[in-house]
C-alpha cells in the first residue's frame, strides 16, 4: 500500500455572494475531485489546536502527524532547516519577508500593500537580500536568502520576540505592528532606505510590479526537534513542495525532500512536475508516502483574488490530483489518497483562520458509495468531525 497527501494550502474558504453563496472550492470545476468524492470518506479536520495561531506551520505539522502543542517552536526555525542555516540551541530564527510598503513618511505611517511583493522571483530577491546583508549584517544578526519573498534572519543568542505577520495586516498602517526590539525595528527602517531605490525595484515599478521595498520580521522561534517520521510511522516519506517551511518540516522529520524544477510557490508553479515526482518516488524510488504541497490557493487568498483562487483550485484538480490518480491506477499499485487544505484563507479577510477544514480520504482497495461532493458544506454535513488533526496521519496509514 502507498500513501499520498495532496495539500492545497489555504484552499478552504467561506461562502461568497459573488459566487452565489458558494465557496471557491464549491464553485471551481473539479472533475477529478468530484469523481473521488463519490467514493471517498468526506469529513472535517481540526488542524489548528485551540489557543494556537492559525498558520501553515502549526497546521502542516498536524497533518504530518505531529501535535503542534508538543513540537512547535516557531515558524522560521523550520524554514531555516530547509535552507541549511546553522542554528545553535540559544539562537533565534526570524522570518524575513520582502514586502511592499506604501510611500508615506515617516516609516511608521506606511501601509502594507503586499506581503509577497507580487511573488517576487527568487533570482531578484537574492540580489536584494545580498544588498541588505552588505549594509545590515553584524555578528549578532545574520541574513540568509530563501525562496521568492521568504528569507531568514538568525539572531545569535536572541530571544523569541512577539512579531506580527505581514499578511495579517494588509492595507493597515504599520506603526502598531512594528517590532518592539530596537535593533529589529532599526533594521526594518534601514531596509526601506536600501531597497526603495534599488535598480531591481525601479525596474519592477516600470513593469507595473510591486517593489520589494522593505523587509518585515516575524515568526520567531528556536531550533525544533521532531521525532523521525519513519521511526514514528514505519513509512519512508518524501516531501514535494516549493516552500521552505514544508521542506524544513521534512528535514526536521528525516523525510526526503524532492526538488521540482519550476516549482515556485505561485499560481504558475510546475504542477505536473510535482505530480510526476510523487508518482516516481512511490513507484520507483522506494518511498511509501508522498506529501504534495501546493501553495497557490493560499497566495491567491492573501491577494484577495476570487478568480485566481478558483484557478489555483482547478489547476490542483487537473494538473496534480488527476495525474496522480491516473498514474497510480494504471500502475496497479494499491494506494490511499488524502486531499485537504491545511487551514482556510478566506477571501474576505485575506489571511488564515482556525476553522476546521474539509478532507477527502480515498482507498483504491475499498471505494465507498457515498455520492458526496468535496466542499466545506458537505464536509460539515457528513457528520464526521475529527477534533485532533495530528491523529489523521495514523488514520491514513492504518
Amino acid at each position: 500500500m502507498k500513501y499520498i497527501v495532496v495539500l492545497g494550502d489555504g484552499m478552504a474558504d467561506e461562502p461568497l455572494e459573488c459566487l452565489g453563496g458558494r465557496t471557491p472550492l464549491e464553485y471551481a470545476a473539479t472533475p477529478a475531485l468530484d469523481q473521488l468524492a463519490a467514493v471517498s470518506e468526506i469529513g472535517l479536520l481540526h488542524t489548528i489546536p485551540e489557543g494556537m495561531k492559525p498558520g501553515s506551520d502549526t497546521a502542516n505539522l498536524a497533518v504530518l502527524g505531529y501535535d503542534p502543542k508538543q513540537y512547535y517552536t516557531g515558524r522560521s526555525p523550520l524554514e531555516a532547516l530547509s535552507i541549511g542555516v546553522p542554528m545553535e540551541a540559544e539562537d533565534v530564527a526570524i522570518r524575513c519577508n520582502l514586502v511592499t510598503l506604501s510611500e508615506e513618511a515617516p516609516y511608521e505611517e506606511k501601509r502594507i500593500l503586499d506581503h509577497s511583493s507580487d511573488e517576487i522571483s527568487t533570482q531578484e530577491a537574492q540580489v536584494l537580500v545580498e544588498a541588505l546583508k552588505k549594509e545590515l549584517e553584524i555578528e549578532e544578526y545574520q541574513l540568509y536568502p530563501g525562496t521568492s519573498y521568504r528569507h531568514c534572519l538568525i539572531w545569535k543568542r536572541g530571544r523569541v520576540a512577539e512579531l506580527a505577520a505581514p499578511h495579517d495586516h494588509l492595507t493597515e498602517t504599520i506603526g502598531p505592528w512594528l517590532p518592539k526590539e530596537t535593533a529589529l525595528l532599526e533594521m526594518q527602517k534601514r531596509s526601506y532606505e536600501i531597497l526603495s531605490n534599488h535598480p531591481i525595484n525601479r525596474e519592477r515599478k516600470q513593469k507595473g510590479l510591486n517593489p520589494a521595498n522593505s523587509c518585515w520580521f516575524w515568526g520567531a522561534g528556536t531550533r525544533p526537534s521532531l521525532p523521525a517520521f519513519e521511526a514514528t510511522y514505519h513509512k519512508k516519506g518524501v516531501m514535494i513542495s516549493a516552500v521552505d517551511l514544508l521542506k524544513g518540516i521534512a528535514v526536521g522529520a528525516g523525510m526526503k525532500v524532492h526538488p521540482v524544477v519550476g516549482a515556485n510557490g505561485g499560481l504558475h508553479t510546475n504542477y505536473e512536475g510535482k505530480a510526476q515526482a510523487a508518482v516516481e518516488e512511490l513507484l520507483h524510488g522506494g518511498m511509501d508516502f508522498a506529501y504534495i504541497h501546493v501553495e497557490a490557493p493560499d497566495e491567491m487568498g492573501h491577494q484577495g483574488s476570487v478568480e485566481r483562487k478558483i484557478q489555483a483550485i482547478e489547476y490542483l484538480d487537473q494538473r496534480v490530483i488527476r495525474l496522480v490518480k491516473e498514474q497510480m491506477d494504471a500502475s496497479g499499485q494499491e494506494y490511499r489518497l488524502l486531499v485537504l487544505p491545511d487551514h482556510p484563507t478566506p477571501i474576505r479577510v485575506r489571511t488564515h483562520t482556525g476553522d476546521p477544514v474539509p478532507y477527502l480520504l480515498y482507498d483504491s482497495t475499498a471505494p465507498l458509495k457515498r455520492h458526496w461532493k468535496y466542499s466545506e458544506r458537505e464536509a460539515r454535513e457528513s457528520g464526521i468531525d475529527r477534533k485532533k488533526g495530528y491523529e489523521m496521519m495514523s488514520w491514513l496509514l492504518r
